[in-house]
């Protein structure tokens, strides 16, 4: 079977982005639907994809001195209503337990959107000293917030994430733990996942319901439109002063506690496929691959083969992820768009000829390249070519922002610009929400993040013409 007709029922991602997506999802096995409307059942090798993330992620917490713990899925009404604003954020995507049982129950319960609520709760009986503090906890949980229009990985009813929720006894600290995990977010997403970010704050009118400041990375999608990719907040004392969270600093006086929260979810293996498949499939970086390299035998009935294939298996995984394909129902050619559409990185094939010469032959799948190698260098090879497969996917993921990244000098240039083109349009802008309604309502597009790394390009607020405040990227969003 060749390619064409393998993947002759995934749609051409720039005929229709959104149905070639569903289409790998669902082809490559990483989801399928659940029975209830919104949510997703996540398969193996999907689920392979959040593990490593998780396991990435969760040393790097560690590392800054983080520990997990787990807090209940239900939350108390009153206990959510008691921080206003907060409550105000989530209360249209609120799934609420009224029952127990057949018993209808006293007070509802939420099923947790986010768990700032129940974590405040218990932060506030264990804080007493500054002794206690810094706290600094995260959990791995699943989330559920009642979504009208869904689609898997960016954006279900239910979600995985990690969420880190700190108290610090200063502003000063606290803020210093907010930007610290919003870089450990960026650096991950460019050394492992290799995906570029634009690293930035969110306008007063995109920040988390509740926080003071929230920073965000920005991905860009191989259609042009941007994922928020991780978030970190500096929530001040605010929810503090709502949980009673207080504690005596080293003048014996009584001060409330400086917090913090910030996570990443699932909605990342959506961005991992959007930035980097193409009309074969998933395109998979090395360093958060499940499997790095799978061996396919060619005429594997012929004596010695399997038993190579098996030997040169077992030499592999002692330090890389490596898969055999020995299925005898299917040809080598449909073993090859087998793995090419689930994204990994590297394919080993090999023969009787081959092994009788001492040679194996090397498939890339960031660049569709063959090279024939000796098997004496195999280890040393695979090691090279995964490390430049990885350098490649991440310059050629900054090439897609690079050509799709615009300048603005006026509201005309600006509709102009959204009217026949998608990506990342950079705008000179006053800080009032009134110039940031206006481009949403006029292109659907939204302020992003107002980026570290600041351009003057005018002297005028591109959607007023007043003087402007801040450089800032927009676009079209998931």
């Amino acid at each position: 079977m060749d390619n064409k007709e393998f993947v002759k029922d995934i749609t051409n991602m720039d005929e229709d982005f959104a149905q070639w997506y569903t289409d790998i999802i669902l082809k490559a096995e990483l989801v399928d639907y659940a029975p209830v409307k919104g949510f997703m059942v996540i398969r193996p090798y999907g689920y392979a994809l959040w593990e490593n993330i998780q396991k990435i992620l969760d040393a790097k917490f560690k590392q800054t001195g983080h520990k997990n713990a787990y807090f209940p899925l239900l939350i108390p009404e009153s206990m959510l209503n008691k921080e206003k604003e907060h409550v105000e954020g989530f209360a249209p995507e609120v799934a609420w337990v009224t029952h127990g049982g057949e018993n209808e129950l006293a007070e509802r319960l939420c099923v947790r959107p986010t768990s700032e609520t129940i974590i405040c709760t218990m932060y506030s009986k264990w804080i007493k000293s500054h002794r206690d503090l810094p706290l600094l906890i995260n959990q791995w949980a699943n989330v559920v917030r009642w979504e009208k229009t869904t689609r898997p990985f960016l954006r279900t009813s239910e979600f995985l994430w990690q969420e880190g929720h700190t108290l610090h006894s200063t502003a000063a600290e606290a803020k210093d733990e907010t930007l610290k995990m919003h870089k450990i977010y960026a650096d991950f997403c460019k050394n492992y996942l290799a995906i570029p970010v634009i690293m930035g704050r969110k306008s007063e009118k995109e920040k988390f319901a509740g926080a003071e400041e929230t920073y965000t990375i920005e991905a860009l999608m191989h259609d042009g439109k941007a994922l928020q990719s991780g978030t970190s907040h500096y929530f001040g004392n605010n929810f503090a002063k709502a949980f009673n969270i207080k504690f005596q600093n080293k003048e014996g006086k009584e001060e409330f506690a400086y917090q913090t929260s910030w996570g990443m979810s699932t909605r990342i293996i959506g961005g991992i496929i959007m930035t980097h498949g193409d009309n074969r499939g998933l395109k998979l970086p090395p360093n958060i691959a499940p499997t790095q390299v799978v061996i396919v035998p060619i005429a594997q009935h012929k004596d010695g083969v399997l038993d190579k294939v098996e030997e040169l298996k077992n030499i592999l995984s002692v330090k890389y992820r490596v898969d055999t394909d020995i299925r005898d129902e299917y040809s080598p050619g449909y073993k090859f768009n087998y793995w090419e559409l689930r994204g990994v990185p590297i394919r080993i094939e090999m023969g009787p000829k081959d092994i009788e010469n001492g040679e194996c032959i090397l498939f890339r799948r960031d660049i569709l390249q063959k090279e024939v190698i000796k098997i004496a260098d195999i280890d040393s090879k695979i090691e090279e070519t995964l490390a430049n497969i990885q350098e490649n996917m991440y310059k050629m993921a900054v090439k897609n922002v690079e050509d799709h990244t615009y300048v603005a000098q006026n509201l005309e240039e600006y509709l102009e610009i959204f009217n026949e083109k998608q990506g990342y349009v950079k705008i000179m802008w006053c800080g009032k929400q009134e110039c940031e309604d206006k481009i949403k309502e006029l292109t659907s597009s939204t302020i992003r993040c107002i980026p570290f790394e600041q351009e003057n390009l005018s002297e005028k607020c591109a959607i007023c013409g007043k003087m402007p405040n801040h450089m800032v990227y927009t676009a079209r969003q998931y």
